[in-house]
């Protein structure tokens, strides 16, 4: 019934019973159930046809229940709220040294991320079912814990479980950025609906989330996706992860920097306060409007590992679309023409694969927008997880 809802959208007690199949006695008392736990509401009066009384309408509630998405990356954690019907409460992002700071300093900023969102999202009246929590690495999602994440240098890391305090009652699940990303994208982003899709991170790390049929590719112990650390080069750069010639070191924003823009490169001991990525982007473009040829230059290699890439994810997975996110989409103009050009020469089956780059509209805000659906997600699937309202508290119906 809530899934229903969240789909279709309003609907009188009438219309959900005809398109159900349910009888008019079990919806009512589904509702009933639903309203009691805060999940929905009755918003007025609809006429279903020309006689007859008009039925209340009834709508998913977006005033008692919300979830959280974050995100913790190299130079930034960012976070995201929501509430049952989508809408966005939290949207923002603050600029931290990761990969500079230890596990605990690390954890400890997060922690204070999550108890300020929290505080936030309980003082518009929002219940938080869930939080999800994205991570640049290999992360068993069973137990939260993240097992490797090279450009963060953590390694068997309880995520979830160092969360906790901060946290309680409210679980914590821990993912993969790509995958969430990758979510975020096949439910409201740029490729919503596509089947077949392939979602690139575009961060100093390259990820890949994978959507296969609809449903996220996770591999048989969850590791798939690791698409920056196929190996491209043999006589390549040193990759974070420890090994040569891993596609982030061609085509990570890490390997932009280092070309175009060396002096703002990462690990420098001069580079000063952390700065968001989109800092580093502004900088790059302001140089390429006053003519450095480094910068074109940097852009033309990134597009062209893009593309050899990429003909490697269409060999393999023959996906419909790939995604480019983080700044891949900010520098889309100057790099989808030449990665796609490529992508034609490399491929085997040629235009037969039907494959297109397209630049995601989340910017580097997918991962954090993704992970907030997935805890919605956790109360469209088992609405009993939200407990009763005190009965004063009940909503019968609301005026909008």
């Amino acid at each position: 019934m809530l899934r229903y809802l969240n789909t279709r959208g309003p609907a009188s007690r009438a219309a959900i019973a005809a398109e159900t199949g349910l009888n008019k006695t079990t919806v009512s008392s589904l509702i009933s159930e639903l309203q009691a736990r805060g999940l929905v509401v009755e918003t007025g009066l609809r006429q279903a046809g020309a006689v007859g009384r008009p039925g209340r309408v009834i709508s998913l509630d977006g005033a008692t229940v919300g979830a959280l998405g974050l995100e913790i990356n190299v130079d930034y954690i960012a976070t995201h709220g929501l509430d049952l019907t989508g809408r966005t409460l939290i949207d923002r992002r603050i600029g931290f040294d990761a990969m500079g700071s230890d596990v605990d300093r690390s954890l400890e900023r997060l922690a204070g991320v999550v108890r300020e969102a929290l505080a936030d999202l309980a003082a518009a009246g929002l219940r938080v079912m869930g939080i999800t929590v994205a991570v640049p690495g290999l992360v068993n999602v069973e137990t939260g814990t993240v097992l490797y994440a090279p450009n963060l240098g953590w390694r068997d890391v309880p995520v979830a479980q160092r969360l906790a305090a901060a946290s309680a009652p409210i679980p914590v699940r821990v993912d993969n950025d790509a995958n969430l990303a990758a979510l975020a994208e096949y439910t409201a982003g740029v490729a919503a609906g596509t089947p077949d899709l392939v979602y690139l991170t575009g961060e100093v790390g390259v990820g890949g989330g994978i959507i296969s049929g609809g449903r996220l590719l996770r591999g048989g112990d969850g590791f798939a996706g690791e698409v920056g650390h196929l190996p491209v080069d043999p006589n390549g750069d040193r990759c974070g992860c420890g090994r040569t010639g891993c596609w982030e070191t061609k085509v990570g924003l890490a390997a932009l920097l280092r070309m175009a823009a060396p002096d703002h490169a990462y690990g420098r001991p001069d580079s000063g306060p952390v700065r968001a990525p989109e800092e580093r982007l502004t900088e790059i473009e302001r140089r390429q409007a006053a003519g450095d040829p480094r910068v074109e230059q940097a852009l033309r290699e990134i597009a062209r590992w893009l593309g050899i890439g990429g003909a490697i994810l269409v060999n393999l997975l023959n996906p419909r679309v790939i995604v480019l996110g983080g700044y891949f989409a900010r520098f889309r103009g100057h790099l989808i023409a030449e990665a796609q050009a490529q992508l034609g020469r490399l491929v085997v089956a040629g235009p037969d694969a039907r494959c297109q780059f397209v630049a995601s509209e989340l910017d580097f805000r997918a991962a954090a927008h993704g992970a907030a659906h997935v805890a919605v997600e956790r109360v469209l699937a088992d609405p009993t997880m939200v407990a009763m309202l005190p009965a004063k508290s009940q909503p019968t119906w609301r005026r909008r």
